[in-house]
């Protein structure tokens, strides 16, 4: 799972992606500067909302780090496309043993750190131990627990083993970055072996990248990469106005939207997105633990009038944790629909005919506010109080999600395939049904894609009928850039935003 300013991630399969062979290239990519040469030279300037917290994406750097920093400064063995394929990327080639529990991946040769330090076996085993070691923050780590052991036998070769089998394996080593193993300050440097090595970074301000000249693939199309960050989506789209930044990562003013739509200078492309908006409920705190109270309070909000005031024509009603980019994607929407009366009804049902009254932690930054505005506006119509309780990213990250002290919260969540959370009932909102845990267990132990497509498919539907929590609706993913830049990410899988294929013209 991956949250937005809370840098979370959540799980998926490899076993249904292809896996190529690539360098800096080949994740899908959008924007048309027409014929012409492209400046090689160039500096990018990409805005955003998401300044990283620290560097470091196994201590709570934060969506702004993802977004930055991977693919551009750090690689993983293995690459998410935005197109969501899995490729080689470090790792040469890999072996499966016959019973699933051994990995033996082969590094690629030539390979150096920004320091100068040559990629080896080690710096694989250190990165690896770096997310699953106790102090990590990093939600890869539930996923890469199932580690057995480490084996290093020489430079180039890596041999995992795992104490049992896990068909998403290949695609959660697809966000482990490879570190240089004697890197130091990670929170505010960095080593790793991407096209891109950090120039500066001006906390509050803006994160430079510089071209590395010792990149082991194809140099990047651009010389430079400046993130700059704004507080607000006003501020933003004024920067892209006044050509402060060529490009914004995420557009999130869809009212502003008309003004590059209508102005040949820009280019406005709406790409797929992974990105849920979640009523979250503590599933262990009452009155929550209640099935029919969670019914009751996701048939009372209008999901479909809640987007149009957010996202005007953009975005989508889903129904579940599952966007249909999803292999097991089934349209739940008419699951727990608006219906105002049947809410009421529920709410008798659970013995709550007068109502009751929660505290919802709402993120302080968009749209969460005005969600929860418009949520206590609904759920008043139904007799149900909600005070609103305004926190920080840092906060929502400290009592939301490692403490669980909450009734109900607003958030995020941003990856693909992340289902699979509704399954660890020590997961923050506490879901915890036995059989549901049992069948994602079951899927991630599947012997190919068809057995775990079936058994994710009823995991969707029992947590929609349960309602575990109430997916508000999916974002809309819309990048919005000058005419003079091609080659810049759609989808924004994720959050991550490769730099290296843009071009931009003089």
């Amino acid at each position: 799972m991956s949250l937005k300013k809370t840098s979370l991630y959540g799980t998926a399969t490899a076993a249904t992606l292809v896996l190529t062979v690539t360098a800096c290239g080949g994740s899908g990519a959008g924007g048309s500067a027409g014929s012409g040469a492209y400046d090689k030279n160039a500096t990018v300037s990409i805005g955003s909302l998401y300044e990283p917290q620290n560097l470091d994406n196994t201590a709570g750097g934060g969506q702004g780090v993802t977004e930055a920093l991977n693919g551009n400064v750090y690689e993983g063995l293995f690459k998410l496309t935005d197109d969501g394929k899995v490729e080689k990327l470090l790792a040469k080639d890999y072996k499966v043993s016959g019973d699933g529990l051994t990995y033996t991946f082969t590094l690629r040769d030539g390979v150096k750190f920004h320091s100068g330090k040559e990629l080896t076996s080690q710096d694989v085993k250190y990165s690896l131990q770096k997310v699953i070691a106790d102090d990590s923050q990093s939600a890869r780590k539930s996923n890469l627990e199932v580690i057995k052991d480490i084996a290093t036998p020489d430079p180039r070769t890596v041999k995992v083993t795992l104490s049992q089998k896990s068909i998403s394996f290949v695609y959660n080593l697809s966000y482990v970055w490879i570190i240089d193993s004697q890197a130091k300050n990670l929170k505010t440097t960095e080593d790793g072996t991407g096209p891109y090595k950090l120039d500066k970074w001006t906390r509050g301000s803006a994160l430079g990248l510089d071209r590395f000249a010792g990149y082991w693939g194809d140099a990047a199309k651009n010389k430079e990469v400046v993130f700059h960050y704004y507080k607000d989506a006003t501020a933003l789209n004024n920067a892209l106005l006044t050509n402060a930044v060529d490009v914004v990562t995420s557009e999130q003013s869809p009212d502003a939207l008309d003004q590059f739509k209508n102005n040949q200078n820009y280019k406005v492309n709406d790409g797929n997105s992974t990105t849920k908006l979640l009523l979250a409920f503590n599933d262990k705190a009452k009155p929550f633990t209640d099935v029919k109270v969670r019914q009751a309070v996701s048939a009372a909000i209008d999901d479909k009038k809640l987007l149009e005031s957010v996202w005007g024509g953009y975005g989508k009603l889903i129904g579940s944790m599952v966007p249909p980019t999803d292999p097991w994607y089934e349209d739940l929407t008419k699951v727990n629909a608006y219906d105002p009366a049947r809410a009421k009804q529920l709410l008798a049902e659970a013995g709550y005919a007068k109502g009751f009254a929660f505290t919802l932690d709402t993120p302080n930054y968009d749209p969460h506010p005005t969600a929860a505005t418009f949520i206590k506006s609904q759920l008043a119509k139904v007799g149900i109080t909600v005070t609103i309780n305004t926190i920080t990213p840092d906060e929502w990250y400290t009592k939301v999600y490692k403490n669980h002290d909450f009734s109900a919260t607003l958030q995020e969540h941003v990856n693909d395939r992340d289902l699979v959370w509704y399954g660890n009932p020590d997961f923050y909102w506490g879901y915890d049904n036995k059989q549901v845990t049992q069948w994602v267990q079951q899927a991630e132990e599947a012997s190919g894609t068809a057995e775990q497509t079936a058994l994710l498919k009823k995991v969707n539907e029992k947590t929609a009928e349960d309602a575990a929590s109430d997916w508000l609706y999916l974002y809309p993913q819309i990048v919005v850039a000058s005419s003079k830049l091609s080659g810049y990410p759609l989808n924004g899988l994720n959050s991550q935003f490769y730099a290296y294929d843009i071009e931009k013209k003089g």
